[in-house]
Parts: structure tokens; C-alpha cells; sequence
């Protein structure tokens, strides 16, 4: 009896390994490889709480639908790279940027059900656009360019919106999520700009800034405030330029002072 009950648990512990090894062998060893050369990137949140609370803008809806978005398409297109893709190196990115966005996906839909935010299953006209262009590219080397292209565009305009969310929310969820949302974008640019294959000079530019002297507009009602007696209570203009005249003159005789002592 001993023996049978022996029998019977090492034919269980036979099969168990047997499962294990057949599941390491089947699993892709280039996306094994993706995720040892870039693990998914999900930031510490010490001291960022996570409970839905504080007002929910329709900014913050809009960025937890973009979210939502960005992986409907960017998944599909990551797995076209793997595909399609002649580059071993494009086809791992591939893998990687559709497998963090896996991640990124699940935690936007946590948060989207926390405000009640609903989201949308299909990818908008402009991506599908771009996923069509994907599947009809005529060889693996145009197909790089448009991948790679599309999906740095895509992130560089994400880019500023979620600082700014991250900066400006009122809600603890929006802003933790905004946070991780960020360091999968980083990762994700870099991925790409990595290829050398992105074309910069598609890429939008910046306007110039609004002031002609510098980045940093002049504000004319601060100039007019200055330049009147209502800038100081009390205190004229006239008055402030006499008690600079003096204290200049004062540091001038000062000087001579000092140096005829010498």
C-alpha cells in the first residue's frame, strides 16, 4: 500500500514538472528576451493613494479614455512588429511596447471603473488609420518606418498632456495613474528613438514663444502697476528714484573715502 501511495505521487510530481517544461518551451523565447531587456515599467507609488478621491475634471476623464486608447491600437501594432517586421530588433521592441501597454491597460480600466468613467473597445479613426497603413505596407522595411513613426508621434503628443494632468489633478487615482502612465511612455520613446529608424523632421514643432524678448511674457498690467504711484501704497515713483539717487551717491563718497585712506 505504501508503495502504490509512492507511486501515485511521483507519477503527480512527474506530471507537474512535465506541464512546467512544456509551458517554458512553448513560451516565445524574443519575448522572453523583450521583457529581460526592458521590464515593464511600474513606478514606485509610495505616498500616492489610490482611492477615487477628489474632484474628477473632464480633463481627467478624457486622459484616463486616452489611456484607454493608446493601448487599443498600440497592442495590435506591437504584435504586427513581431510579425511583420525583418528587423530582430523592431520585432522585440514590438513585443515589449505591446506587452507594457497589457499592463498600463489594466490598470486605466481599474481606475475608469473607480470614477465611473466609461471606455471605449475600439481604437479611434485616426489609429485605425495607422493600423491599416501597417497591414498594407508592401515590405518589412516600410513597414518599420510607418511603426515606428506613427507610435513616436503618438507618444510625443501624450507626453506634455499627462504632465500636465499629473501636475494639475485633484484626484488621487488620476494622478497615480498619470504617474505610471508617464514612465511607460519614457520607456516607450526611448524603445523606439533606439531603432534609429525615427524620422525628427516629420515630428510637430513647438510654436515660438508668445514674448519677442524672451520665453517668459511680460505682463502689461504689472508694467503699468510699476510705473505708478499705486505700485507701493503711499510711496510715489518720484520719490523711490530720489532715495536711490542718494544711496548711490552715498556709496560713491564712500568709496573715495577708502581709497584716499590708502
Amino acid at each position: 500500500m505504501i508503495a502504490a501511495r509512492s507511486s501515485r505521487r511521483l507519477q503527480r510530481w512527474l506530471v507537474g514538472v512535465s506541464a512546467m517544461t512544456l509551458a517554458f518551451l512553448l513560451a516565445p523565447a524574443g519575448a522572453a528576451r523583450a521583457a529581460d531587456a526592458t521590464p515593464v515599467p511600474v513606478p514606485p507609488n509610495d505616498g500616492l493613494t489610490d482611492n477615487g478621491a477628489g474632484t474628477v475634471t473632464p480633463a481627467d476623464r478624457d486622459f484616463v479614455i486616452k489611456v484607454r486608447l493608446a493601448g487599443l491600437w498600440e497592442i495590435p501594432a506591437g504584435n504586427m512588429a513581431a510579425e511583420k517586421s525583418e528587423n530582430p530588433k523592431i520585432q522585440e521592441i514590438g513585443r515589449a511596447i505591446s506587452a507594457q501597454h497589457v499592463v498600463l491597460d489594466k490598470l486605466d480600466i481599474a481606475v475608469a471603473k473607480k470614477l465611473g468613467v466609461a471606455l471605449p473597445n475600439q481604437p479611434n479613426g485616426d489609429q485605425q488609420g495607422w493600423l491599416n497603413e501597417m497591414r498594407n505596407a508592401p515590405t518589412s522595411r516600410q513597414f518599420d518606418q510607418i511603426y515606428v513613426d506613427r507610435l513616436r508621434a503618438a507618444h510625443g503628443k501624450i507626453f506634455p498632456a499627462i504632465a500636465t494632468i499629473r501636475s494639475s489633478t485633484r484626484n488621487d487615482s488620476v494622478r497615480r495613474l498619470a504617474q505610471q502612465a508617464n514612465q511607460f511612455v519614457m520607456t516607450h520613446m526611448t524603445l523606439l528613438e533606439s531603432t534609429g529608424v525615427v524620422d525628427y523632421s516629420q515630428l510637430p514643432t513647438l510654436p515660438p514663444p508668445a514674448a519677442a524678448n524672451g520665453p517668459v511674457p511680460v505682463d502689461n498690467a504689472m508694467l503699468a502697476a510699476a510705473s505708478s504711484s499705486g505700485g507701493v501704497p503711499g510711496v510715489s515713483t518720484s520719490v523711490i528714484l530720489l532715495v536711490l539717487a542718494g544711496a548711490l551717491v552715498a556709496g560713491v563718497v564712500t568709496t573715495m573715502r577708502i581709497f584716499r585712506a590708502r
